[in-house]
């Protein structure tokens, strides 16, 4: 069997960007695991990978059992799916959080607020988010909890 069986709303794609381009993924290949710390900075999940077993206590990843942004990061950040950099400048200080309770995690409405404010490319935007996803899907990962809670925000 190819890919996953449940997989994550495709709106997380630009979470990921931010992540990346905000410096919010630590990627310690030789232990293992990355360390990808929230768009609002709160809070600082921990991913671990061992060929294709990922694990991470980021809520999505945890509760729900689907790849959370912090694993697609991380998955990017390895080759393993495709990133375009430039793009993910283009989401450089997105408080996705902020948004995202803002839009009462209506994530589709949340992602049209950033590239609306942002005057981004939505055909572009869309696309790679596409890209990424259709990878994404193909994978043979498998997905697990994290064995620690997700943390509570520092806030």
């Amino acid at each position: 069997m190819t890919g996953m069986t449940k997989l994550p709303p495709i709106e997380k794609i630009p979470e990921v960007w931010t992540a990346i381009a905000d410096g919010h993924v630590l990627l310690d290949p030789a232990e293992g695991r990355a360390l990808v710390t929230s768009s609002d900075s709160a809070k600082t999940y921990t991913v671990t990978f061992d060929d294709d077993t990922y694990t991470s206590n980021d809520n999505a990843t945890y509760w729900q059992g689907y790849a959370g942004y912090p694993i697609i990061a991380v998955l990017m950040l390895q080759g393993r799916l495709p990133l375009d950099g430039s793009l993910s400048e283009q989401f450089k200080d997105v408080d996705w959080k902020l948004i995202n309770d803002r839009f009462k995690r209506n994530y589709a409405g949340a992602l049209d607020e950033v590239i609306s404010e942002r005057g981004l490319d939505k055909e572009r935007v869309t696309a790679a988010m596409e890209l990424a996803y259709d990878d994404l899907k193909e994978l043979p990962l498998t997905i697990r909890r994290g064995s620690v809670k997700p943390p509570k925000s520092a806030r």
